[in-house]
Formats: structure tokens, sequence, C-alpha cells
């Protein structure tokens, strides 16, 4: 039976240790599914045994298949980082969701609701530029409440308010509909305002959707489509 010497066997640890093949003596693998150096120098050696004399295996073949369980090994460890990564990432969810509760957060949609000093703030984000523009704030039957003419405005984002709001409107509860008019040069059409809304609570979510909110009068949101908080 064919043995290996000391010093070769040393030689060859060292090799295997370079190539990030773990010896017996390193950690204990966490299942059998794990090749340690034990376990391929066994089959290594039981190989070289059963091998053809007239055909023996090419140092580059040896080489070769020592490079590829190093490969596979440094997969296995990638692995484990990126589920170490996964999981704080997991972390970082559960602090956004936490931190968003309790805010305001600016998303398209035509429904606000005056804030904590009895306003009304927004945004337009204008394609192109606006030769007339205008908000129109109706209550939910569609009765006009107020109207505000913002004249020309030149593309981008364009902020607006309604700040000395009714006290009928303030104690009424009900959100108020906000619907813009604009002129791009072919005629007046509308566009959808952005608006703050409260957040009610949030969950993490998952790694497709990410932070999800439970926005007031828009349900879901990912955290990822707000525009703006406060």
């Amino acid at each position: 039976m064919s043995t290996i010497d000391t010093s070769s066997q040393n030689s060859l640890n060292s090799i295997l240790d370079k190539l990030g093949v773990k010896s017996a003596d390193d950690e204990a693998p966490a299942n059998n599914d794990q090749l340690g150096q034990e376990e391929f120098l066994t089959l290594m050696t039981t190989q070289l045994q059963n091998q053809d004399p007239f055909a023996p295996m090419e140092n580059t073949d040896m080489i070769a298949q020592m490079a590829q369980f190093s490969t596979v090994t440094g997969i296995t460890d990638m692995n484990q980082t990126l589920n170490g990564l996964a999981e704080t990432l997991a972390e970082f969810r559960i602090a956004t969701a936490s931190n968003m509760l309790g805010n305001s957060v600016m998303i398209p949609g035509n429904y606000a609701r005056p804030d904590n000093n009895g306003e009304i703030h927004g945004m337009l984000d204008l394609p192109s530029a606006s030769g007339v523009t205008s908000l129109a704030f109706t209550d939910q039957a569609g009765a006009l409440l107020h109207k505000k003419d913002l004249g020309p405005q030149a593309s981008g984002l364009v902020g607006f308010s309604w700040e000395d709001i009714p006290e009928d409107i303030l104690n009424s509860g009900d959100p108020v509909r906000i619907e813009a008019h604009v002129d791009f040069g072919n005629g007046m059409e509308t566009l959808t305002p952005s608006i703050f809304a409260d957040v009610l609570s949030a969950s993490t979510g998952d790694a497709t959707t990410g932070v999800m909110l439970d926005v007031r009068d828009y349900g879901e949101v990912r955290a990822a489509d707000v525009a703006r908080f406060r």
C-alpha cells in the first residue's frame, strides 16, 4: 500500500492551505456535505493508487483538481458572506421602518390633509415649461373649496401650499382633493401633484419590495418610491 511521508504531507498541506482547502485541525464542518482537507487527501490518494500505471495523472491535472476544489471552497465562503450581508440588510430595513413612523412622506397623489399647523403642502413636477399653472382644492363631493393660480412656471419642481384653511375644513377630518391644471402649449391638461401624507405604520418587507409604508389615504407604498419625508 502506498504511503505519504511526513515532509511530503506537510508540503501538500501547505499547498492546500494556499488553495483554501481546510485541514482536519481546523474548525469542524457544520455538516457532512462539506469536504475538508483530510477527505480531499483521502480522495486524492485513492485516485493515485487506482490510476493506470501506463497513463499516470499529469501534474497539471492534479493542480487543476486542486484549483477546482479551491473554487468550490471559495464559492461556499462567498455564500456565507452574502448570507451575513442579507442579515445586515434585514436589520437596516427594520431601522428604516422604525424611523419612518410618525413622519409624513411625499408621494404622487390627489388627496391631502392639513398638517399639525393647519396647512397643506405639495409639489408639482413639470416636465416642461407651463404657460398656465393652477390648482383646485375640492371636497369629497367635488365642490370647490379653494383655487390657487401659480402663473407661468419653468420646467422642474414647483412647490405650493394652502395656509389659510377655514376652520370648518380643518375640523371635518376629511381629505381634500387637489387637481393641478397646466398648459404646456397644447391646451389645458391635468397633472398629478405630489403631497405629504402621514405614515401610519411600516413593515420591513422583503429583499424584493424593501421597506413598505402604510400611508394614510393611500395604503401600502414602497419606501423606495418616496420622494421626500419630514
